[in-house]
């Protein structure tokens, strides 16, 4: 089996959310907005397929000469060889490199008729979640003060959540990052829902070791789960400080780049209590796992940066395991379990127990609404 094509297509669709100056996402007014869908095609027919943005001059000029005419079940191949490629095409992201490794999971599970999770190995067929919320507002009744993030926590436990992470204010908003607001949110929700629901906080990602040290000690009166990325995670010695300070568990790195290396450093420098990646963060499935193992070679906890069906299977496949699936992100006024218009149901439907299960169809599992994108198209 070949690859013979590499191939993108663009279509339009209707969206609620946006995205301010920073890159956080908010509730907002209808508007258009672009999805975009690559394809691996073989000369046998099967095919994989991941969303994502994918520049067209990349697909000509990179995956096209990196994919086609080889075979597709040699991933670690074509994933190392895209690794390599990154140090001459710094335009080409680990977020782009993780569409292609994503797509190439995707055929492999459709040529074998299997799910990518249980590929990896397969460990479990369900995993709990927790709802994680959009960063904080300025709308009345959205995210705009702590009474706004109580009252959705306990919406969301009535929705079935077992469990509820804040991202709290941040910049454009004028007056934020603040990091007594960030206390007080946690304390509102923490009082809404009770003292045994895990709560977690992402706050804002460049505040001081100082401003960092005592959110942390304000957590650990509230016995919150873990802290978040509240420093420059290029600052490992800063990390190194802080979990040495404080008794939450600190979690990271985020998006710090450096794919398994980075991972791997702050493991070896005591950075952080809980290892995190995503597909997005490192570049696909195929390093992710290796953060997997890694962690799980040094005994050291880990969790799923991120939602989608690429995180979805290597939760399903972690033998750790990572204890919770990140859902979201979540506003209360987005209507999250609406299902998006390209696929025909939600890749992560959360059950009454507050699970989410597996696709147990074959590859990543998305059941497309190719009509959808036909009738779409950019």
């Amino acid at each position: 089996m070949r690859i013979t094509d590499v191939s993108t297509q663009r279509f339009s669709y209707k969206t609620t959310v946006v995205r301010d100056s920073e890159g956080h996402t908010h509730a907002g007014d209808e508007h258009d907005a672009v999805q975009t869908m690559v394809t691996i095609a073989t000369g046998e027919g099967v095919v994989g397929r991941a969303f994502g943005g994918t520049p067209e001059a990349l697909v000509e000029n990179v995956f096209k000469p990196a994919l086609v005419g080889e075979d597709p079940l040699m991933r670690e191949k074509l994933w190392q060889r895209l690794r390599h490629w990154q140090r001459a095409h710094r335009d080409l992201t680990d977020r782009e490199v993780g569409v292609i490794d994503m797509a190439l999971w995707d055929l492999a599970g459709n040529a074998s008729g299997q799910p990518v999770y249980k590929l990896l190995g397969g460990y479990r067929d369900k995993v709990l979640a927790y709802a994680s919320t959009m960063c904080g507002d300025e709308i009345p009744g959205g995210l705009s003060s702590p009474e706004d993030y109580a009252r959705f926590a306990e919406w969301c436990m009535q929705r079935g959540y077992k469990a509820f992470k804040l991202h709290t204010w941040m910049p454009p908003i004028a007056w934020a990052p603040d990091p007594k607001m960030d206390v007080k949110a946690c304390a509102a929700v923490r009082e809404a829902v009770g003292p045994d629901i895990p709560l977690m906080l992402d706050a804002y990602h460049f505040y001081s070791r100082e401003q960092a040290y005592y959110i942390g000690r304000e957590l650990e009166k509230l016995n919150y789960c873990w802290f978040e990325e509240p420093m420059d995670e290029h600052s490992i010695s800063s990390y190194a400080w802080l979990s040495q300070q404080l008794d939450i568990p600190v979690i990271g790195p985020e998006t710090a780049e450096g794919k398994m290396y980075t991972r791997a450093e702050w493991i070896a420098r005591d950075a952080a209590d809980i290892s995190l990646a995503g597909v997005g963060d490192v570049g696909g499935i195929t390093p992710l796992m290796k953060i997997v193992h890694l962690a799980e070679s040094f005994g050291v906890a880990m969790e799923v940066h991120g939602g989608g069906a690429g995180n979805l299977h290597a939760l399903g496949a972690m033998g750790i395991p990572g204890e919770f699936y990140e859902r979201g992100l979540l506003h209360p006024f987005i209507d999250y379990d609406a299902v998006e218009p390209w696929l025909n149901a939600k890749i992560d439907d959360l059950d009454a127990d507050g699970f989410v299960h597996l696709p147990q169809g074959s590859g990543l599992g998305h059941g497309i609404n190719f009509d959808c994108i036909q009738a779409n198209l950019v």
